[in-house]
Order: C-alpha cells, then sequence, then structure tokens
C-alpha cells in the first residue's frame, strides 16, 4: 500500500470513529419511550397508511374522483364492494393499533380494543351516505357563493375548502368515536395541503363554504352552523385556557365560538372565545372580535385613512 493510500485510510478512520459513540447516545435516548414506534402490537399506525385508508374514504364519497378510474354504472357497484371490503379490514388493523397504543400509555387494564377498533371501522363506513350528503350540500353551497365556479366537477376536484371540510368530516367521525391520534392526523393533513387547519372536534353545520381559504383555523370546540361562508385569513379561536385547580389546561373545556345559521364572515377576520355570533350576521374583514352578536347583526371596522401622493414631473 503507498503511503498516500495508507494516510488517507488513517485519515478515513479518524471522520468515522465519532460514530459508534453516537450511535450509543441515540440509543439510550430512547430509553424513556417517548416517540418510539416498534414493530410490536402496540406499533403507532402510520401516516402513509392512514393516507391510503384516507384516498379509499375519499373513493367512496366522491367515487372516480380521486386516484382511481372513472367508473361505469355497471362496474361501480363492484367497485364499491371492493373498498368497502378492503377498508374495513385496513381500517380495523390501524384503529386496533391505536387503541392498543392509547390503553398502553393510559394504564389502562379493561380496554377491549378489538371490539373497540372493529366498532369504529363498522360506524365509520356506515357514515360514508350520510357524509355524501353532507358534502352534497357543502359543494352546491360553494357553487352558490362563488361567482367564478363553473361547474359542481370543478368544485370538487380543485377546491381546497372542499378537500378540508371532507376530511374534518371523516376525522369528526372517528372523533366522536374517540378513535385515538387517527383523526389529528388526518387533519393535519388537510391542513398541510389545502392551508386550512380545522380540528377534528369542530362541529360543521350543513352548506358550509370556505372560499379561497388560506390561514383559516377553526378550533376543536367551534361550532358552526348551517349556510355558514367563510373567507381566508379568518380565525375561530380561544380567548384563553381554562385551568384546573393545580394550574393544568382542562381539555375539553368549550373555548371557541358558536357560529350560527347563514353567518358571514369576510377575511382575516378573527373571533376568539366562548362566544355566540347570531344567525345571519356579517363579521366584516379584519375584525377582531371577543363578545357575541345577536342576530343580524353586522360589524365592520373603519375605513383606514388613505394618503395617495402622485408623482410629479420634474420642471424642464
Amino acid at each position: 500500500m503507498s503511503h498516500c493510500q495508507d494516510c488517507k485510510k488513517h485519515h478515513n478512520m479518524e471522520n468515522d470513529s465519532f460514530i459508534e459513540p453516537l450511535i450509543s447516545r441515540i440509543f439510550e435516548s430512547y430509553a424513556d419511550d417517548i416517540a418510539v414506534n416498534r414493530n410490536d402490537r402496540s406499533n403507532l399506525p402510520r401516516e402513509s397508511e392512514i393516507l391510503k385508508a384516507l384516498n379509499g374514504l375519499l373513493e367512496l364519497i366522491f367515487p372516480g374522483y380521486a386516484e382511481r378510474e372513472a367508473h361505469s354504472p355497471a362496474t361501480l357497484r363492484y367497485a364499491v364492494g371492493e373498498i368497502v371490503t378492503s377498508l374495513n379490514m385496513t381500517l380495523n388493523s390501524l384503529f386496533l393499533r391505536a387503541f392498543l397504543f392509547n390503553c398502553k400509555n393510559s394504564g389502562k387494564k379493561d380496554c377491549d380494543c378489538h371490539a373497540e377498533a372493529a366498532t369504529a371501522a363498522r360506524e365509520l363506513l356506515e357514515a360514508i351516505p350520510s357524509l355524501r350528503e353532507s358534502m352534497k350540500l357543502d359543494i352546491q353551497a360553494a357553487y352558490a357563493g362563488d361567482p367564478a365556479a363553473r361547474s359542481l366537477d370543478e368544485i370538487v376536484l380543485s377546491y381546497p375548502g372542499v378537500k378540508a371540510i371532507t376530511i374534518q368530516r371523516i376525522a369528526h367521525k372517528l372523533y366522536q368515536l374517540k378513535v385515538p391520534m387517527i383523526p389529528r392526523m388526518m387533519t393535519e393533513y388537510a391542513h398541510r395541503i389545502t392551508g386550512i387547519d380545522i380540528h377534528p372536534g369542530a362541529k360543521l353545520g350543513k352548506g358550509v363554504f370556505i372560499d379561497h381559504g388560506t390561514g383559516v383555523v377553526i378550533g376543536e370546540t367551534a361550532e358552526l352552523g348551517n349556510d355558514v361562508k367563510i373567507y381566508q385569513g379568518v380565525t375561530l379561536g380561544a380567548l384563553s385556557f381554562p385551568k384546573d385547580a393545580c394550574g393544568m389546561i382542562i381539555k375539553g373545556a368549550k373555548r371557541h365560538p358558536t357560529i350560527e345559521d347563514g353567518v358571514t364572515i369576510y377575511a382575516g377576520a378573527t373571533i376568539l372565545g366562548a362566544i355566540t355570533i347570531g344567525k345571519n350576521s356579517v363579521i366584516g374583514g379584519n375584525v377582531w372580535l371577543t363578545e357575541g352578536t345577536e342576530p343580524g347583526t353586522k360589524i365592520t371596522i373603519a375605513s383606514p385613512e388613505l394618503t395617495i401622493n402622485k408623482s410629479r414631473k420634474n420642471p424642464v
């Protein structure tokens, strides 16, 4: 071996000397089991598996619009049968792992995770017809509320608000069934691809339309009535977080607004706290609101004073 080769080998060994100690340090950091996903019965569902199942659910709600090819009347029933059968098995597996992990972490001894998972999978699948009816009304609301909309198909295929609401309605059903983690993972995926952040706990009425949508935030205990219209940048958030005697945040307490039927909320508005916005109210753009309104109220902020300086040509 030449002198140069020998030096190079020695140099590489010195550069790699940190690896073994690093492996030990990383492995030791796993000792508390926090954020460790192991290949055992309580292994957490993976995001890729959840998204695959979600695509199957979206295919049932909007057949032919998702990743599969369009169906003919002759093949649609068979396609539905195939998807439902496959999803039942997939959802059972995903929900079982979520329930098992939650049961293990909470220290419960009397969990019937298999039965809970089977019930959740069945009830979600049985909810598909009613979810479809809700989404039909949401799509009609989008078509009626947006003069730029050219067809219902365009809305299904391209409107981020419809995508976010559809996924949230699926996740909300799982939230009601107390399926751990998976509902939030679904809505965070919707947040990532649409810019619209709706917590799975939020209750949405029928005919909800989120126009444009980027930056919309709707909190866990928010409630929206029927025919509510929301523009981009709207926040339905919490004014404060109630705490118990020990100073810990009380989980699940009502802390977000209730928006009654027919309300329109324009871009950039922020509505905070467990307040009620009365029916058919209009909340103007950039309004900051921490008090409820009577039905039919219109709230706007004063128009800013504009100063326009016109440029002058330099005299010759």
